[in-house]
């Protein structure tokens, strides 16, 4: 858990922070916000307080009745002056709206409310998030504003182009999305403990072709990888997707591959897996596909009334790729089960495959698995290791799979360093 200071300037895009503080807390940050006087003419103090279950400060003399502390911290024996306490203890000060007055100030080392005095008493990292009128954000002194802010080191997290809230208005200035603006400040609080790494992730299923129209697919839409890939990415790795069919937004900084088959998936894993480090199949791979697709669509009429489709088996990528794994690597397998048996049936996969672990969930329950933003999940790791990640959201999901990841690579690297652990199976099979 990370300790998220938000500092909300008077523009109307602050009603975007209500959304995005409540992105972080569910996102197990802790959250405390600043106002600007100006900022409560669009928010009110109640509805921040509400979402991150911490007082609100809007002026530098008020009293802080959380004496600094942030939502799960013990209270503090005396009270701190505010405007510094409440940013020392911060990870991260996101500013968000930065409206071009507060820019400004920002960039002069102005000090004449509680969000700039504490942005020049900061620590720790400073996000900006400017948002304005077209003309505001593009006007010289603006962009030399935000220039010079950026030469200080502050992180400055682009507006988007679209409908302004002056009516009929259209051009650069909207508040980037709470979405975006939390992404951008977890790859800031990320400490980049997989910076060294080349982490190689598959997602989507795979289409084969019974016809130039119709294929034998699957209902996976590649929530998971992405999750998992935009994961990798933000721990510092470097990351490449191999894309099978996927028509979501994907992930930022990360190398994509598109494929469509199994053939075309096996090629394009063969063609990265000796470079990368760790593999996350999380693809959903077709097991047959028609024998004799044809090249045209098949006619309705030409056909008899119950055509026969023959099908042969297509290639185990998963097993293939094990097989020629040098020391080192880790491979993650995934396991879309349905019913009571599918732990024990992932568990012999893992084992015959020669995996490190496998991630399991019953897509008995529509409410997770495919095409939702939820999952549930049982990690099994080769010499009997098993953790339960309860339902929640694909990114969390995603987090811990990661944290297994990098457990998996730690005892790896102690194995190969003469430390005798048991639990999981080193990555060179050993």
């Amino acid at each position: 858990m990370s300790r998220l200071l938000i500092g909300v300037s008077g523009g109307i895009a602050a009603y975007k922070m209500l959304e995005t503080a409540r992105l972080a807390v569910k996102a197990s940050h802790a959250v405390r916000v600043i106002q600007t006087p100006a900022s409560e003419r669009f928010v009110g103090r109640t509805s921040f307080e509400a979402i991150t279950g911490a007082p609100v400060l809007a002026d530098e003399f008020e009293p802080d009745p959380a004496r600094g502390s942030y939502p799960g911290e013990s209270l503090p024996d005396r009270a701190p002056i505010s405007h510094l306490a409440l940013v020392e203890r911060a990870e991260l000060f996101l500013i968000a709206p930065a409206t071009a007055n507060t820019i400004a100030k920002l960039a002069t080392g102005q000090a004449d409310n509680l969000l700039t005095t504490a942005a020049l008493a900061a620590p720790c990292p400073v996000a900006i998030a400017p948002a304005m009128n077209d003309r505001m954000y593009l006007h010289p002194a603006t962009q030399a504003n935000v220039d010079l802010l950026a030469s200080r080191g502050v992180t400055v997290i682009p507006p988007g182009e679209g409908e302004l809230a002056s009516h009929g208005e259209y051009g650069i200035g909207r508040l980037a999305e709470p979405s975006v603006l939390l992404e951008a400040c977890e790859r800031l609080l990320a400490a980049p403990t997989m910076s060294e790494l080349r982490v190689l992730v598959t997602a989507g299923g795979t289409r084969e072709p019974i016809d130039s129209v119709r294929y034998i697919g699957n209902r996976s839409s590649g929530r998971m990888g992405l999750a998992l890939a935009a994961e990798a990415a933000r721990r510092g790795a470097s990351v490449t997707l191999i894309a099978a069919n996927v028509g979501l937004e994907l992930p930022r900084d990360v190398r994509v591959l598109r494929v469509e088959t199994a053939a075309e998936l096996a090629d394009a894993c063969e063609q990265e897996f000796a470079r990368c480090d760790v593999l996350l199949m999380a693809a959903a791979v077709a097991d047959f596909r028609p024998s004799n697709p044809s090249d045209s669509k098949l006619k309705k009429a030409t056909l008899p009334a119950s055509p026969t489709i023959d099908l042969e088996q297509t290639v185990d990528i998963l097993s293939a790729l094990a097989q020629h794994r040098r020391e080192g690597q880790v491979i993650v397998g995934f396991a879309a089960e349905h019913g009571e048996d599918g732990v024990s049936y992932a568990r012999g996969k893992l084992d015959r495959k020669g995996l490190d672990a496998v991630v399991v969930n019953d897509i008995s329950n529509p409410q997770i698995g495919f095409e939702v933003g939820e999952n549930e999940v049982t990690i099994l790791s080769a010499g009997g290791g098993e953790r339960h990640v309860e339902r929640t959201s694909k990114e969390l999901v995603a987090r811990a799979l990661m944290d297994e990841v990098e457990r998996l690579r730690t005892t790896w690297r102690e194995e190969a360093g003469g430390v005798a652990r048991t639990g999981a199976r080193s990555p060179a099979g050993i």
